[in-house]
């Protein structure tokens, strides 16, 4: 799989950030999902595969967003048969945000990126539009330390792994009201906190390269979000566990079902019968490949946000493989026509 459509995703995800990018700052959140959407949908409806959104924008079946269960790919259309050997399918599942900080992009601010992980059939966990409490750590402290401790004892940790004084160790957190305590902690234990408003995924994935300052990321965000967390992760080596959270009252910011038993019940219709279960990045992950990219639409820690110029638009992508165990960053200039100039810098 990785040969074949490694090339072909990092495209998907430049088309999303660039159609994105260009509503940068014009205050239009919905506007800036949408089209990044679409042009997602239409570049994967170009590959030679049949793909299947696992994690997407909503699970009603006339959604126009990438629905949940929708199919994709040349092998999907109507006519496939002339296209797609039966006994050659490739067969995948893919978990997409196509606008990943859709306020970020709205309000010109730095962090948000197009991003999708993909696996064989049954190798990406279909998590429900739930939160999950999420730890992410670099590689050096995988499996030492574990979301079931306390914030100050995975600091202590992390510092014992890092040989990195707990003074010196910085956590990303989602500003949220659930995170009060979770940040005074945090703070208490002498590590520094950074506050984010939107796009976890990105801060996940920090952790697992030095030197970008981050080295945790702790608190709960969106379930689909740590599935593609968990993608990146797994293939990089790094420290990742999500575990699902059910009950508003805890998120204190409404989900998807209006009571905790309503949630429960959902989680069993799914066939998730232990809803406190922790999962680490294997179970979330559990595809023998898994493939991940995300393209800067805005600046991050990671890559450059979208830089047009006249005819045309500079990208910057990150491709992770489980297979070739490679992190691949991606520099495109992307030629609108003709082009007067490309933009080097």
């Amino acid at each position: 799989m990785d040969n074949v459509i490694a090339l072909e995703i990092i495209e998907v995800v430049e088309q999303a950030a660039i159609a994105s990018a260009r509503l940068m700052g014009k205050g239009d959140k919905n506007e800036a999902d949408h089209v990044a959407v679409e042009a997602m949908r239409k570049r994967m409806n170009q590959i030679h595969m049949r793909g299947r959104i696992v994690i997407g924008e909503g699970e009603r079946d006339e959604a126009p967003m990438l629905y949940i269960g929708e199919e994709v790919g040349i092998c999907t259309q109507e006519d496939a048969a002339k296209f797609c050997n039966p006994n050659e399918l490739l067969e995948i599942d893919i978990a997409v945000d196509p606008c990943e900080g859709t306020n970020l992009v709205a309000y010109g601010q730095n962090g948000s990126m197009a991003v999708l992980a993909i696996s064989e059939k049954g190798g990406l966990f279909a998590a429900p539009d739930f939160y999950m409490k999420k730890l992410a750590a670099p590689a050096v402290a995988k499996d030492h330390v574990d979301i079931n401790k306390s914030a100050t004892e995975n600091l202590k940790i992390l510092s014992d792994c890092m040989n990195r004084a707990i003074e010196d160790l910085v956590v990303v957190v989602m500003d949220r009201p659930r995170h009060k305590d979770l940040i005074e902690e945090i703070r208490k234990a002498g590590a520094r906190v950074r506050l984010i408003s939107d796009g976890d995924v990105s801060a996940a994935i920090s952790c697992a390269f030095s030197g970008t300052n981050i080295h945790a990321l702790m608190g709960i965000g969106a379930a689909p979000e740590g599935v593609i967390s968990a993608a990146a992760m797994r293939a990089l080596g790094g420290h990742f566990q999500g575990q699902l959270i059910y009950d508003p009252e805890v998120v204190k910011t409404g989900l998807i079902g209006e009571s905790r038993e309503g949630n429960l019940n959902r989680l069993k219709e799914m066939g998730i019968n232990d809803a406190d279960k922790v999962y680490n990045s294997d179970e979330l992950a559990s595809g023998e490949t898994v493939l991940f990219a995300a393209c800067g639409i805005t600046p991050g820690t990671l890559m450059e946000g979208v830089r047009f110029f006249s005819g045309g638009a500079r990208t910057q992508s990150l491709v992770i493989s489980s297979q070739s165990k490679t992190a691949r960053f991606v520099d495109t200039v992307h030629m609108f026509g003709q082009p007067k100039n490309i933009q080097l810098h």
